[in-house]
């Protein structure tokens, strides 16, 4: 935040009052401000963290099926630290506060800041060949519950990554990993018969470890901001509001990190769930419709493990993160004498990004990957197949249904449909409409096209041709700034002129800072400056099964507005399924209905172009390499989630039968 500015050597210059100035030039904070600080196993406390190279020797190269190496190469965990669009999101964080590239590289590149290469924190002082592999194996691999109640980790007094209690109460989010100091691996088994030391984890079947860095909060909007960055404000004295001040006193140490600072939620969403409190022998009183996609997936890998569902050793198995994104596989673990299992995790983590192998394969062919760069053939396999598996997941997580002018869009995850960091993230529904002799009359959530301008150059890109059209159906999380958010960065030296946002036509900033301050109270405006947003503009994405709104709200993970998919209240559950009115165009006798996902939309595309100053010399061209990896990979088009059809009973026509040209192709 730029309540301080940097001397030429990256060291923090506190300034008060009057005296807060800002320099024309920016620096990375060599030194962690206290406002981004949070509690966890500290950088340097744990040496031993080994490559990935090394991991490769036993559990890679024999079965790319079910191997772990080769299906984690080819995830995002894999390439977090690869990852282009991380580099261009946090150089603007970096540029919005100095020190806030510390907050996004305790995941990204765990190895590294464990290590004490994330400072300075621009990621300047990273290690191409150690530090690009992101979440590692020994990253998850050293992960021990903060509580303590299973292995006890390395944390030290601050930055105890607990409630202090007893028993305690582990603060799980924003990376506050506690890692394990030894050498040993630790895993679910107790059987590894592994040639390193390892040590049976409770944990690692817990989602608690994925929501380690699967809840994201910001420590300094959560501190600072009036209303800590959350839908529940902090109480009195469990935040200190002072920029710079010591730890001990900062939100980040005195609450979870559910409690402020709004990033991501998705393990809130899943602990929101009734589904992370079932069985997989409960299976069967599920709704019907609740047997299909993702959750069936999960099922009946699940019985084939074990026909009650459970783990082979007999340890009752939930639909956890794990049931879907490291589902039960039969193989081997390893390739020296290891056990055959009927429940090997498969490694594959797999999500909805299919887009972001192609942009990384495009920049590391031009040399253009800000670390990690000179992909082996190998892993441009594992990313291809990553890419197949991440599409196929998709067509997993949801499913349509019509019923006379209503349609039903049912969640079939165990988190909100769609979930994870929303700046560019959307789902929506494109439907077709058609007339008796096979004439588009018109088409809802249309996809193509648009002329806009950049750095006064016409150009064309693609995106929601009209993303505000009463009949287009989004779904998607907004953020934003509040007027008084914004009038406190104006007395910490944040200048009025610094752009908000930008028209996605021409590209001028359409509200700046000053603006937003000099506004009504009460006022927001919505913005894709993540380290400095404080509010939840929108958040109309699906819930997943049962979620509660008393969870939700106290994990800051509700709808919004709140009285969304049935309006629960106090004590209730939300629909997982969101039932949208059909309006038909006059003449219609038959609707193509599709549910479109997009990982990165042009406009946050623009953002991340136009907002980078440059003044930061190692992130200066990430928002320029981002841009042309977008417009040389298809601009991450939208993929078909679900399909079913909408027709007119009385004067239906056979399907395919006159169908346009544009509809013919699509199919």
């Amino acid at each position: 935040m730029r309540k301080a500015s940097c001397n030429r050597k990256g060291s923090l210059v506190l300034m008060t009052g009057a005296a807060l100035a800002l320099l024309g030039v920016a620096y990375a904070a060599l030194v962690v401000p206290t406002d981004i600080q949070q509690p966890g196993t500290q950088p340097g406390q744990v040496n031993n963290l080994e490559s990935p190279d090394k991991c490769d020797n036993c559990h890679g190269g024999y079965d790319s099926a079910v191997e772990p190496e080769f299906n984690w190469r080819g995830g995002m965990m894999a390439m977090a630290g690869r990852d282009p669009i991380f580099w261009a999101t946090m150089a603007i964080a970096e540029q919005d506060f100095d020190g806030a590239g510390d907050l996004c590289l305790r995941c990204h590149s765990a190895d590294g800041w464990i290590a004490g290469r994330s400072t300075p924190t621009d990621g300047s002082g990273l290690q191409s060949s150690k530090d690009a592999d992101g979440v590692s194996c020994d990253t998850c691999h050293k992960f021990t519950n903060p509580d303590n109640s299973e292995h006890v980790g390395v944390q030290t007094a601050p930055f105890i990554a607990n409630d202090g209690q007893s028993p305690a109460t582990a603060f799980l989010g924003s990376g506050m990993y506690v890692l394990w100091g030894g050498a040993h691996k630790l895993g679910p088994y107790s059987d590894a018969n592994a040639r390193h030391q390892w040590l049976q984890s409770r944990f690692h079947r817990s989602s608690d470890l994925c929501g380690t860095c699967h809840d994201v909060s910001n420590p300094a909007v959560g501190d600072l901001a009036h209303n800590n960055g959350a839908q529940q404000p902090l109480e009195p004295g469990k935040f200190s509001g002072v920029p710079g001040s010591p730890v001990q006193g900062k939100a980040a140490f005195n609450n979870f990190p559910f409690m402020y600072g709004i990033v991501e939620r998705t393990f809130s969403e899943h602990k929101s769930s009734a589904l992370s409190n079932t069985r997989m022998n409960q299976y069967a009183s599920l709704p019907a419709e609740l047997k299909a996609g993702a959750i069936k997936r999960a099922y009946d890998s699940a019985v084939v493990a074990r026909p009650n569902g459970d783990y082979v050793d007999g340890t009752p198995r939930y639909f956890t993160c794990q049931s879907c994104h490291m589902r039960p596989v039969q193989g081997m673990g390893c390739n020296k004498s290891a056990p055959f299992r009927n429940d090997l995790p498969l490694h594959d983590q797999t999500g909805g990004n299919y887009w972001m192998p192609d942009a990384i394969e495009y920049l590391d062919s031009l040399g253009k990957l800000r670390i990690g760069g000179g992909l082996t053939a190998r892993q441009k396999s594992a990313l291809d197949a990553g890419k197949l598996r991440a599409l196929d997941q998709l067509g997993l997580a949801a499913s349509l249904k019509v019923q006379g002018n209503t349609l039903r869009v049912v969640n079939l995850t165990g988190h909100k449909l769609i979930s994870g960091y929303p700046e560019g993230r959307r789902m929506w529904l494109n439907i077709e409409w058609y007339s008796a002799n096979g004439t588009l009359l018109r088409e809802d959530g249309a996809y193509g096209p648009i002329a806009v301008t950049l750095n006064g150059v016409p150009m064309v890109v693609e995106s929601l041709i009209d993303p505000y059209d009463p009949n287009t159906k989004v779904y998607e999380a907004h953020y934003a700034m509040t007027k008084e958010w914004a009038a406190q960065l104006l007395s910490l030296g944040y200048p009025a002129s610094l752009p908000l946002s930008f028209d996605r036509y021409s590209g001028l900033p359409d509200m700046t800072l000053g603006q937003l301050a000099a506004g009504h109270a009460g006022s927001y405006h919505e913005t894709f400056h993540f380290v400095l947003n404080n509010f939840v503009a929108k958040d109309n994405r699906i819930p997943p099964y049962g979620f509660s709104y008393d969870e939700a709200k106290r994990r800051n993970a509700l709808p919004v507005p709140a009285d969304q998919y049935g309006n629960p209240g106090v004590g209730g559950t939300y629909r997982y399924w969101d039932e949208v009115t059909l309006k038909p165009p006059t003449g219609a006798v038959r609707g193509v209905i599709r549910l479109m996902y997009q990982p990165t939309s042009w406009e946050y595309i623009q953002f991340l172009y136009l907002a980078n100053t440059r003044q930061i010399p190692f992130l200066a061209n990430v928002g320029t390499d981002m841009l042309n990896a977008w417009l040389n990979t298809g601009m991450a088009a939208p993929v078909t989630m679900a399909t079913t059809e909408w027709t007119n009973a009385a004067t239906a026509i056979p399907a395919n039968k006159n169908l346009s040209t544009r509809e013919a192709i699509r199919r």
